[in-house]
């Protein structure tokens, strides 16, 4: 018998609340990260999308359905995929950020450390595939 046709599994009620907590706090970063530069949307984001999937459909479909967040985790969860437009969001965040930190540092090996790291999430993010284009 193939795994995949029986039902999930529910959670225990602990680990359903804890989702959501992490579920809550990856949205609430997720928006700061909109007007703090450094701070990803995107990844925030798309963690709050998992965790809320599995701790609570009403806050998953409340995100699936929003506006600006839920075409990210559609596409996300459809095809695995972030939009041209958030990658280069998030470039030029991360470029801000970077120039800001070498510029503002008395320690060169945290603006150093910080760049390399903001580097490997912009090259795991720019290897993700774009959507595919609308139909209407």
């Amino acid at each position: 018998m193939d795994d995949s046709s029986k039902p999930a599994r529910p959670l225990p009620a602990v680990a359903r609340y804890l989702l959501l907590v992490f579920a809550v706090l990856s949205f609430a970063l997720g928006v700061i990260g909109i007007f703090v530069p450094g701070l990803p949307t995107t990844v925030f984001i798309l963690m709050a999308g998992w965790a809320a999937a599995r701790s609570s459909p009403r806050f998953h479909n409340w995100l699936e359905s929003h506006r600006l967040f839920g075409p990210m985790l559609r596409d996300w969860r459809k095809h695995g995929a972030v939009s041209r437009r958030a990658k280069l969001m998030a470039t030029i965040m991360m470029t801000a950020c970077a120039v800001v930190l070498f510029l503002t540092t008395s320690r060169m090996w945290v603006a150093e450390l910080i760049t390399g790291v903001m580097a490997i999430v912009l090259m795991w993010l720019w290897l993700r595939p774009e959507p595919p284009p609308k139909t209407f």
